[in-house]
């Protein structure tokens, strides 16, 4: 059974506000459903913990809802009832200074399974069901016109800056070019 995200992004308002301090509390700014349409289970397990297979040291897993999360993402949450797990956030001031070449703290569960193109290179196609067993990272085997590799993979790799993830990044850059970096979060929870 697969796992599936769901979440907002978050945002306090502060533009017409004399003193930040005065901003409002947290509001949902837009349904990651509208951003973000995957099951990427590399940016899962980098970002939150979740199918962790890659081996992350996790960026924020296990938070839990903000206790002041917006009465919107709470309903929404709340509605997926037994069924919601691994509630957790990030802010924007976090995400954003995070060192995308910062490599896994282990080599990835699944093999890299790689194809020959007719330019006579290799493409990787997925993830194979073989396990790396006691195979350090960079070993490589081919078997007929398959290449497997096992990768130790990067932060970059699971969250590609031009990956799926790349509205995601782009809303939440732009609520703290115009808020403050400190005002805007991702709000996530998953099921299976």
């Amino acid at each position: 059974m697969g796992a599936d995200i769901h979440g907002f992004v978050e945002c306090r308002a502060t533009h017409r506000v004399l003193d930040v301090e005065d901003a409002g509390g947290w509001s949902a700014a837009i349904d990651l459903d509208l951003l973000y349409a995957g099951r990427d289970y590399d940016a899962f397990g980098c970002l939150f913990g979740v199918r962790n297979h890659a081996g992350f040291r996790p960026l924020a897993e296990g938070r839990g809802l903000p206790e002041d999360v917006s009465a919107e993402v709470r309903h929404a949450h709340d509605e997926w009832g037994r069924d919601a797990h691994s509630a957790s956030w990030i802010g924007w001031a976090e995400l954003s200074r995070v060192d995308w070449d910062e490599p896994a703290e282990q080599a990835d569960a699944r093999v890299h399974e790689y194809r020959r193109g007719a330019d006579g290179g290799w493409t990787r196609t997925g993830k194979s069901f073989k396990r790396p067993g006691d195979r350090p990272a960079g070993t490589e085997w081919t078997e007929g016109d398959t290449l497997f590799r096992v990768t130790r993979m990067t932060r970059r790799d699971a969250v590609p800056e031009d990956g799926d993830w790349a509205p995601v990044r782009a809303v939440m850059r732009v609520l703290a070019a115009v808020h403050g970096e400190e005002h805007v979060r991702l709000v996530v929870w998953f099921d299976n």
